[in-house]
This record gives structure tokens, C-alpha cells and sequence, in this order.
């Protein structure tokens, strides 16, 4: 398990450095596993996965390449639909007329209010990000749709592939 932990935040440090990308928000809840409530079988999965140890490695990774890493808590972005601007509230502070314009139709699919489909996690992130915007400077009106539409997934442990000319297809890992 540290050996994958290590290899995760390896490659989100090195997209960072790739890209030149200054800054890593982490939306966090403390606590989050302990109140899970996803069926027997699926929380013993969920429990199992090292959230915590690969937050700190990425926070140890950005201190040494002078990366800044911003923890906040994540709480109803995935219930709030990034593309039509929802309310976020804070955890604890929901309104009592609070209500989503959109949701969550199927496991990684959201549909907004204007019956637009976008990848459930990528509507998260995106609302995570809308929570430290203000307070990192971002502008994240530039954001639509498209980019939430179809992200590019990363396989950790897939068999080494390469194209025809024999360019690698994974991920530089490196130590």
C-alpha cells in the first residue's frame, strides 16, 4: 500500500511540475470513513484506501518542490452543480431551504439544471476548488462544460502499453 501511495502522489507532483502548476487544493473531511454508510461489503473497500497517508505524502512532495498545498473541507460538493453555481455551504451550516439545482444521476454522472451530463467528480473537484478560489486568487470562470465532460483517467497498475512507434503510454513515475 505505500508503494502505491507513493506512486499516486508521485504522479500528481509530476503533472504539477509538468505543467507548471503552482498550487494543490485537497478537499478533506476529518472523520469521513467513520461515519461511512455504503453497505457492508463497499465500506470495507472504502475504509481500507489510505486517504490520509497519501495527503500527507502529497504535502511532503510539495514542500520539497516548493509547491503550495491547501487543505479545505469538502463538504455537499457533490451534491452542488459547479456549472450553474450553486450555494456551498459550509459543513454545518446548510440552510434549512437549501436545495441542489442538479444531481447526481448515476454512479460518476451529474446532471445540472440545465440537463447537462458532466463527470460526477470532476463537478466535485471543480466545487472544491469554488471554496478556496476567492482566498487563492483563481478564476475559475473560464471553466465550462467540455473539460467536465470526459476527464483523462490515469491507471496506476496497468501493464506497460506502447504505441506503434514504441513511445510508452504510462505515466513517468519517477522516485
Amino acid at each position: 500500500m505505500r508503494d502505491a501511495v507513493n506512486k499516486a502522489a508521485r504522479i500528481v507532483i509530476n503533472h504539477c511540475l509538468n505543467n507548471n502548476m503552482g498550487t494543490i487544493v485537497f478537499g478533506w473531511n476529518q472523520g469521513q470513513k467513520q461515519e461511512s454508510n455504503l453497505g457492508s461489503k463497499n465500506n470495507q473497500k472504502w475504509v481500507q484506501v489510505p486517504t490520509a497517508r497519501l495527503k500527507e505524502r502529497i504535502a511532503q512532495l510539495c514542500e520539497q518542490y516548493e509547491i503550495q498545498f491547501v487543505e479545505t473541507e469538502e463538504s455537499y460538493t457533490s451534491k452542488t452543480s459547479f456549472v450553474d453555481g450553486d450555494y456551498l455551504p459550509q459543513y454545518g451550516e446548510k440552510p434549512d431551504n437549501w436545495k441542489p439545482s442538479g444531481k447526481r444521476v448515476k454512479r460518476g454522472l451529474y446532471r445540472t439544471a440545465l440537463n447537462w451530463y458532466i463527470n460526477a467528480d470532476c463537478n466535485g473537484a471543480g466545487n472544491i476548488l469554488r471554496k478556496v478560489a476567492t482566498m487563492l486568487g483563481f478564476n475559475l470562470s473560464g471553466v465550462g462544460r467540455v473539460p467536465l465532460t470526459a476527464p483523462q483517467r490515469i491507471k496506476l497498475w496497468s501493464a506497460k502499453k506502447t504505441l506503434r512507434d514504441g513511445v510508452s503510454t504510462r505515466p513517468e513515475v519517477s522516485a
